[in-house]
């Protein structure tokens, strides 16, 4: 697992490993990255769906439970299809575009 740190959001992208490993690692290392606003670069994996989005459901509810924004990026997989609990887009900008609004929505206390 690789962490890009930029001020207080952490890019994570994946290692050669299945999308099951990778949540796990992620949620070994969680501890790590809790107090960052997180990006999860799922590019590299060559096929993913919808129901593998799911597996991230847990950790994104615990992260924004925490005033934090948690974002999944893939184009291969449409935002409609996964629950509103899910923040997914298909490029890195719009990541920390979403991030950047969300930062703002929580200082104005929205």
């Amino acid at each position: 697992m690789i962490f890009d740190k930029t001020g207080n959001t952490t890019i994570v992208y994946q290692e050669n490993i299945s999308l099951r490993k990778f949540v796990e690692n992620l949620n070994n290392s969680y501890s790590k990255i809790k107090k960052d606003h997180l990006i999860i670069n799922l590019f590299s994996f060559s096929k993913i769906t919808s129901n593998d989005v799911l597996e991230f459901l847990q950790i994104s509810n615990r992260h924004r439970a925490a005033n934090k924004s948690f974002v999944l990026v893939t184009n291969k997989v449409e935002y409609d299809e996964v629950p509103d609990e899910i923040c997914l887009v298909p490029t890195l900008q719009e990541a920390k575009d979403i991030i950047e609004m969300e930062e703002i929505e929580r200082d104005l206390d929205l």
